[in-house]
C-alpha cells in the first residue's frame, strides 16, 4: 500500500464496512473481472487504515472474508517476467503495464469479480502467483453506499500493488513459453462461473515451445502460417491452451525493455497477428492492444533475473547448431551416448517448430586422430544416428538429410571462443562435432 493511500483520513464508520465475522470460504476458480479486479481493484488500499492495529480486516485483509459472487466472473492476469522486459542497466526504461491496463480495465463494468495475478517465465510456462482467487465484491460486505465505495477503492489499491509486485518478481527459470503460460492461466479459470478473462502483459517473445521466435522472420506471412500450423497440430505435439469461452487480451506485444532488441511497427503488427491467431485457434475471443507501455522515467534494474535467450528480429534463412562430439559419441564410435538423448530432443523441437521449415542438414565430422580409411564411414554413421533421433522426435523424415563429411577442415571460430584461445582437447572435441543446419524456405 502506498504512503499516499495510507495517509488518507478515515470516516468514523469505515470499520463498520468490514464484515463482523468471516464469511464462508470462497471456492477455487472464482476470480475478479479484468475490469474491476485489476483497475477496479488496482487503487487505494489505505483507505481502510484507520482501524485499530489488531484489526486484521484492515487494508487488503478484508477481501479474505469475502465470498465471491458466482455470476460476477473471473480474471487471471499473467505478467511477463522474462529478462527481455526488464532493464539491465541504469538509465533505461522498461514496461509499466499499470499505465495501460488502468484505462483498459476502467472501461469494464465494476461487478466485483475474483482476480488472480501471477508472473510467468521459463520453458514450462511456470507461474509464480502473487495472488490467487481474491474476491472483490465490495457491495456484499456492507449496504452503506459510502462504505461500499471505500471498500471498492481499497480493493483497487490492493490489486494495483499486487500487479507492481508481480512485475518485479523474477520467474522460476530463463526462457519464455507464452502458450504454456496461457495454459496455466486457462487451467486456473477452468472452474470459474460467469465471464472469464485472461489478460497477458508482455512483449510476446517466446523462446521455447512451438512458438519459439528466435528463428522467425518477423513480417513474413509464411512464417506466421507455419508457426500456427505447428502449434495447432493434432496429437502429442499440439501445444494450444484450452481457451474456449475465455476472453483474452494481450498488452505490450513487441515492447521490450531498453537495451533489448526492439520491434518496429511492422514487426509489432506481425506479433499481434500471430498471438491473436494462435489464441483464436485455441478457441478464445482474442484482442491485442498496441498502446505503448513504456514508463516515462528510467526503471530500476531487477536483480537476480534468470538468463534469457534473445530474439533479435532476424531475417536469416538458416541457423546452425553445433554439438561437440563428446556430448554425443565415444571415440571411434557411431553409437549415441544415452546422455545425448535430451540434447537431441531439444534440437528436434527447435527444428520441428521452425517457421516455414525447408530442410535440416546433419553434417558429421571426425577428428584427425583416427585412420583415414574409415573417416568418411564413421562420420556418415554418426550423422545417420543423429538424423534418426531427430525423425523419432517429430521432424519430418523427408526434410532431414545426413551427410558424413569425414575429417574436419577445422573448428569454426565464434565470438565467445576464438580458435587461438582453444586448448588441444577443445579443438579435438570441436573437430569431431556434428553440425545441424536448420534452413527455412
Amino acid at each position: 500500500m502506498s504512503a499516499a493511500r495510507g495517509a488518507r483520513q478515515r470516516h468514523p464508520d469505515d470499520c463498520a464496512a468490514l464484515p463482523a465475522r468471516p464469511r464462508a470460504p470462497y471456492r477455487r476458480g472464482r476470480r475478479l473481472s479484468a475490469a474491476v479486479a485489476v483497475v477496479g481493484v488496482l487503487t487505494a488500499a489505505a483507505t481502510l487504515t484507520g482501524c485499530e492495529e489488531e484489526d486484521e480486516r484492515a487494508g487488503c485483509a478484508w477481501t479474505k472474508t469475502q465470498a465471491p459472487t458466482a455470476a460476477a466472473g473471473s480474471t487471471v492476469v499473467l505478467v511477463d517476467g522474462s529478462a527481455s522486459v526488464h532493464v539491465k542497466k541504469a538509465g533505461a526504461r522498461g514496461p509499466d503495464y499499470g499505465l495501460t491496463i488502468k484505462d483498459l480495465l476502467a472501461k469494464e463494468d465494476e461487478q466485483g469479480e475474483t482476480v488472480s495475478i501471477g508472473t510467468f517465465g521459463g520453458p514450462a510456462g511456470d507461474v509464480v502467483w502473487t495472488v490467487q482467487d481474491r474476491p472483490g465484491d465490495w457491495k456484499e460486505s456492507n449496504d452503506n453506499p459510502r462504505n461500499q465505495e471505500l471498500n471498492r477503492q481499497a480493493a483497487n489499491g490492493c490489486l494495483r500493488d499486487d500487479l507492481a509486485t508481480a512485475q518485479r518478481t523474477p520467474p522460476v527459470d530463463g526462457g519464455t513459453d507464452v502458450l504454456a503460460a496461457l495454459t496455466a492461466g486457462a487451467e486456473l479459470l477452468s472452474g470459474a462461473e460467469g465471464e472469464r478473462r485472461l489478460l497477458v502483459l508482455g512483449d510476446g517473445l517466446s523462446t521455447a515451445g512451438c512458438a519459439d521466435l528466435r528463428g522467425a522472420r518477423f513480417g513474413s506471412p509464411q512464417d506466421l502460417k507455419s508457426i500456427v500450423s505447428v502449434c495447432a497440430a493434432q496429437g502429442e505435439f499440439s501445444e494450444l491452451p484450452p481457451l474456449s469461452g475465455v476472453k483474452v487480451t494481450f498488452v505490450g506485444l513487441g515492447h521490450s525493455a531498453g537495451g533489448q532488441p526492439s520491434a518496429d511497427p511492422t514487426q509489432r503488427r506481425w506479433l499481434r497477428k500471430l498471438w491473436t491467431t494462435l489464441c483464436e485457434r485455441a478457441g478464445g475471443t482474442c484482442d491485442a492492444r498496441d498502446a505503448s507501455v513504456m514508463a516515462d522515467s528510467p526503471t530500476p534494474a531487477r536483480p537476480g533475473s534468470p538468463g534469457e535467450p534473445v530474439v533479435r528480429y532476424g531475417t536469416s534463412r538458416s541457423r546452425t547448431i553445433t554439438l561437440p562430439g563428446a556430448a554425443l559419441f565415444d571415440t571411434d564410435s557411431p553409437r549415441l551416448r544415452q546422455a545425448a538423448g535430451g540434447t537431441l530432443a531439444d534440437v528436434a523441437a527447435t527444428a520441428r517448430t521452425t517457421p516455414a521449415l525447408d530442410r535440416v542438414v546433419v553434417s558429421g565430422y571426425v577428428d584427425p586422430r583416427g585412420g583415414t580409411g574409415n573417416d568418411r564411414e564413421l562420420s556418415q554413421d554418426r550423422a545417420d544416428a543423429v538424423r534418426e533421433v531427430l525423425v523419432d522426435h517429430g521432424v519430418p523424415a523427408s526434410r532431414v538429410t545426413a551427410r558424413g563429411r569425414g575429417r574436419s577442415p577445422g573448428c569454426p571460430e565464434t565470438e565467445d571462443k576464438p580458435a587461438d584461445d582453444m586448448t588441444r582437447e577443445q579443438r579435438l572435441q570441436c573437430d569431431r562435432r556434428v553440425d545441424i543446419e536448420i534452413i527455412r524456405k
